[in-house]
């Protein structure tokens, strides 16, 4: 079993998810989102899916893109 990194889980059906040279192991994709996904630059939500990145900030929609900067 493993033990996910967010919340501390034993699970055996844990997985892993590689990012750069980093190993990160968690119990389900939601620990795994709360942990690694980016944050709206105008709303602060966790960005589930693609998003989009402006001036080098990244938002969860285009509506706050437009209001973010």
């Amino acid at each position: 079993m493993a033990q996910c990194k967010t919340c501390g889980n034993n699970y055996d059906k844990a997985f892993q998810v590689i990012m750069g040279s980093k190993t990160h192991t968690y119990d389900s994709f939601e620990c795994a989102i709360h942990a690694l996904g980016p944050v709206c630059g105008h709303c602060g939500i966790r960005i589930v899916g693609h998003g989009l990145e402006s001036a080098g900030k990244f938002y969860c929609c285009e509506h706050c893109a437009e209001n973010g900067h």
